[in-house]
């Protein structure tokens, strides 16, 4: 059943299309490949509208109200219930005369409690409880009830999950249940509420032109429309209501036949709306049946081949491309690899240059002076070069700095007097 889903949502979207543009809900969808010339059912079942005349429908539909008090503890209670063909019943002796339903509920839909003379203990969450057996339909509605003395505080609220009524202690309150759907009322002629019917609509046909094919009342009532079921091509069982089957049988199919079908299920008096979509292709016939082949292998072979030809046409082709591998392609990318290692190995290097000359730019400081050269010219002259001290930072020019230069100089006259003075000895 998943697998049919799947398909229907890939293969199907003017089936989901024709859903979402009329009433009802969709339950089934169907993909069918069937040949030419064979019969086709498509099915369509509910027991929901299996059509039995019940003379007792008024007791199956029932409402009822419940109360849970909060205090001294949590405690269950049936305040009261109803049905078409009963009077109300109260089950608590102090609320008899003080709690009642409209008699006329179940023909117009309204089954508000009225509570007079509110006390203190009538203080709790009612629940308003609607049951339909013969329809199998159960709904409920929760109203929080509090009773207060001060008439300022009265009050109606919603508290996210559900009504609260604050009412003053001694007045009257009324705790809304409403509901007028078709269902709660008594059913005039529910025969004719029970309707089933075939539509069809042929590839590239909107939903809204689709031919009506049969219409199924269960009173019995029966209506054909269109040539194909005047040639008793198309067929419906008479007992479907019976029976709750009203699968369509088609005969003798051909590619006219191919298109969308749906079964259309409507309960009017129990609010029920449910479609069934098919969609069926026809393919090519059968294949002749070969006169060579013996009687032996005949019922053996025919049918797996059968099957065979109707696989092949409803799973999807595949194409599996085969691209030959080439031989540089690894090569290439070892290629981008090693490209990739050197070019960070040269960012490296790089870096450590340049932080290396930064330092000892950073070591070399405030040069003092050079080294002082004696040249010998010739071998009777003796030339001294002394060369002034460089300084590398300006900044460091201070007072102290500049009595030290010439403490320098002092120094460096009489050096040069103590070398002449040994030089000429």
């Amino acid at each position: 059943m998943n697998l049919l889903k799947i398909l229907a949502v890939l293969f199907l979207p003017g089936a989901w299309g024709q859903s979402s543009s009329s009433t009802g809900v969709v339950v089934k969808t169907m993909n069918m490949t069937l040949p030419a010339g064979s019969r086709a059912v498509l099915p369509c079942h509910s027991s929901r509208m299996v059509w039995t005349r019940d003379r007792l429908k008024d007791r199956k539909r029932v409402v009822h109200w419940d109360v849970v008090h909060s205090s001294p503890e949590y405690s269950a209670e049936r305040v009261l219930d109803m049905s078409p063909g009963a009077h109300q019943r109260v089950y608590n002796g102090f609320n008899k005369g003080r709690v009642s339903v409209p008699d006329s509920a179940f023909s117009d839909g309204n089954f508000s409690l009225v509570i007079s003379n509110v006390v203190a203990s009538d203080k709790g969450v009612y629940t308003c409880n609607l049951h339909h057996h013969y329809c199998q339909i159960h709904q409920s509605i929760q109203i929080q009830l509090n009773v207060t003395k001060s008439a300022r505080k009265e009050k109606r609220y919603w508290d996210g999950e559900k009504t609260v009524f604050v009412v003053l202690l001694g007045s009257s309150v009324v705790l809304p249940c409403v509901n007028r759907r078709p269902l709660w009322r008594d059913g005039l002629q529910e025969d004719q509420q029970q309707v089933a019917h075939w539509d069809f609509q042929p590839p590239g046909v909107r939903p809204d032109k689709a031919d009506r094919l049969v219409d199924l009342y269960a009173s019995g009532e029966r209506r054909d429309y269109g040539p194909l079921f005047a040639q008793r091509k198309m067929s419906v069982e008479e007992d479907a209501f019976t029976l709750g089957d009203f699968s369509l049988s088609i005969s003798d199919l051909k590619p006219v036949d191919k298109g969308l079908y749906s079964c259309h299920l409507h309960h009017h008096y129990c609010g029920l709306q449910e479609r069934r979509i098919f969609r069926l292709t026809v393919g090519p016939p059968l294949p002749l049946q070969p006169t060579t082949t013996s009687r032996t292998f005949l019922y053996d072979e025919l049918e797996p081949k059968v099957e065979e030809v109707s696989r092949n046409k409803e799973s999807p082709r595949v194409v599996n491309v085969f691209l030959p591998e080439q031989r540089g392609y690894f090569v290439q990318h070892l290629g981008y690899f090693l490209a990739i290692i050197l070019l960070l190995a040269v960012i490296v290097v790089v870096a450590i240059i340049m932080l290396t000359r930064r330092r000892k730019r950073r070591e070399l400081g405030c040069e003092s002076g050079r080294s002082v050269r004696v040249n010998v010219s010739s071998g009777d002259e003796i030339a001294l070069d002394c060369t002034e001290l460089n300084t590398c930072n300006q900044e460091c020019l201070n007072s102290d700095y500049k009595n030290n230069l010439l403490k320098e100089k002092d120094m460096t006259k009489d050096c040069n007097r103590e070398f002449d003075g040994k030089m000429w000895k």
